[in-house]
């Protein structure tokens, strides 16, 4: 599995895909990774993510500092 945000050891291709593996068929989930931090915030909506995979994001909702999970109310493709 990945230990961070660089997916070149599960040798599947492109991030896209690895993260979409890794969610579908090994249990993990959707995160918010904040490449500047190093740090990964759990997403409440496990649904949208999936057509992000990999690509940089703008999520809006509500941070709980203490569990590292966003209350998603939207995500939308960078600009």
């Amino acid at each position: 599995m990945c230990d961070d945000a660089d997916h070149k050891d599960m040798k599947m291709g492109v991030d896209a895909k690895c993260v979409v593996e890794c969610v579908k068929g090994m249990g993990g989930k959707y995160v918010l990774y904040d490449a500047s931090k190093k740090t990964a915030y759990k997403l409440s909506d496990q649904k949208t993510p999936e057509k992000f995979a990999a690509k940089k994001v703008t999520v809006t909702g509500t941070l709980d500092e203490k569990t590292k999970t966003i209350t998603v109310e939207s995500i939308a493709a960078a600009k």
